[in-house]
């Protein structure tokens, strides 16, 4: 039995995730953060000073992958760690100034990053797309 990559939705959705980081790679690059880097970005700047649990949860990815990714983030400057002040074991996470910068000029870079995606397609194509990856998304995470 031959493997059609053409009809996988796992294949097909791997790549598109390909797509979206070198799209977003390539923007990001030159504001100062990574494609991975982008999701913890959008927590903090929705709602500031986060621990490192409450992350976890929102983003959805490995504990490893977030230490990691939070201890290069305070390396470039992104963001400030500070000390819980009534629980000794965990440390509440900050955005820099710098960080704080770079919103507008973020999300643009996201959004150029969609649309340079989505490029040919009708509004309600771009819409219904949306759609399905959502309910693909939500999906997958009953398994």
């Amino acid at each position: 039995m031959v493997f059609n990559r053409s009809e996988s939705a796992t294949y097909l959705a791997s790549q598109l995730a390909k797509g979206f980081a070198r799209s977003l790679q390539q923007r990001a690059a030159a504001l100062g953060f990574s494609p991975g880097q982008f999701p913890i970005l959008l927590e903090l700047w929705a709602e500031d000073g986060l621990t490192q649990t409450q992350l976890l949860q929102r983003v959805d990815i490995e504990q490893a992958t977030m230490a990691n990714t939070l201890a290069r983030m305070q390396r470039d400057g992104l963001i400030e760690r500070r000390a819980h002040p009534s629980d000794r074991r965990a440390q509440l996470v900050f955005l820099t100034e710098r960080a704080r910068a770079l919103e507008a000029e973020a999300i643009a870079a996201a959004r150029d990053a969609d649309d340079a995606l989505f490029e040919g397609f009708r509004r309600f194509e771009r819409e219904l797309m949306l759609e399905y990856i959502r309910w693909a998304i939500d999906n997958a995470r009953k398994l």
